[in-house]
């Protein structure tokens, strides 16, 4: 076939176009539902028990558009299209967005070890070394004192624990009040005087402009890893602590069922809201789940569970949706309750 210069032209135009169509990255953001993977092959209790059926984690899955992307995302359900800069904060790139995401995965897996190791009365040591400042805001009383990575020991002469003891502490106090803090840096002991502040927009709130994590060592017996992958963010928190409880105790808490669900999770056992629940009723529902735990936010009318169970009627699901607002509302319902399968 003979290529005439015309030809050639309108070639290259069409490739040009096909790539700017496919490649292209338009300031949107596409979620949409992800997978519900089982969590046996993540989650390995050494020596733990084996369960008939499984519980799961249910992920959302997200991308930067590009024209074709954001076209079947208009026409297909259970897209949702957002502005770049909803789902990224300001002055963050995506790739540091995505490696905090798997730090918070990190504690979320924690705090799941914690509560289920404590609730099957299994071997568990923590220590507390105090907490890890990870952020300070810009025009705050603790900028230009304190750096990401301090780590805070002590508070007016009180030793610091958990990031809780601190908050709880300043809260007791009024803007224009000083405090003294005890903070390590580089292997050195600091203390500073640090003159609290109202939060803007926020006048009965006072503090020092910090975002903190506590710095924990968690030893258990027997061991527990974890292999999430690229997975990030706290929501499986209440799966992970639901699977390691089941291979940590003898009984089958799965009784054969295909079992998902979604929630943030404190180390007291807490579940806490998280976005995404209705793709994540989509993703549940693609896989065959049975039942599904949702956030019931103390019944809240916006709750993560009121918007899992009109999603799940939405689609025609016949999975059982439940309500949950701590780790003990989930165990004693698998283990107490009998669901009948279509």
């Amino acid at each position: 076939m003979k290529y005439t210069k015309k030809n050639i032209i309108y070639l290259v135009i069409v490739v040009i176009l096909a790539y700017f169509l496919a490649s292209y990255q338009l300031p949107y953001y596409i979620q949409r539902p992800g997978g519900a993977d089982a969590l046996n092959p993540i989650v390995e209790v050494e020596g733990g028990y084996d369960s008939e059926g499984d519980m799961h984690l249910v992920t959302v899955s997200g991308l930067q558009a590009t024209p074709v992307q954001y076209a079947i995302a208009k026409i297909f359900p259970h897209n949702d299209i957002l502005p770049i800069e909803q789902v990224f904060p300001e002055g963050i790139s995506q790739d540091e967005y995505m490696q905090a995401q798997l730090q918070v995965m990190e504690s979320s897996q924690e705090a799941a070890t914690v509560v289920a190791y404590e609730a099957a009365g299994s071997d568990i040591i923590i220590e507390y070394n105090g907490v890890y400042v990870v952020s300070v805001v810009e025009g705050m009383p603790a900028e230009g004192i304190l750096q990401t990575g301090d780590r805070i020991i002590g508070i007016d002469g009180n030793p610091i624990e958990e990031a809780n003891d601190l908050i709880s502490y300043v809260e007791t106090k009024q803007a224009n009040e000083t405090i003294t803090l005890e903070f390590i840096r580089d292997d050195d002991n600091l203390t500073e005087n640090i003159i609290l502040k109202a939060f803007e927009g926020m006048e009965d709130k006072v503090g020092v402009g910090i975002s903190l994590v506590t710095d924990r060592n968690v030893t258990v017996e027997p061991g527990v890893d974890f292999s999430s992958g690229s997975i990030g963010g706290p929501s499986a928190g209440l799966m992970f602590s639901l699977e390691i409880y089941d291979q940590l105790t003898e009984g089958d808490l799965t009784k054969g069922y295909e079992i998902a669900g979604t929630g943030e999770i404190d180390y007291h056992g807490n579940v806490y809201r998280i976005g995404g629940i209705d793709k994540k009723v989509v993703a549940a529902d693609r896989e065959g789940i049975d039942i599904f735990f949702a956030p019931n936010e103390d019944g809240a009318d916006d709750s993560n569970y009121n918007v899992a169970r009109e999603k799940a009627e939405e689609i025609g699901a016949d999975m059982k949706i439940i309500p949950v607002d701590t780790f003990s509302d989930a165990l004693d319902f698998l283990e107490n309750e009998v669901i009948e399968k279509d």
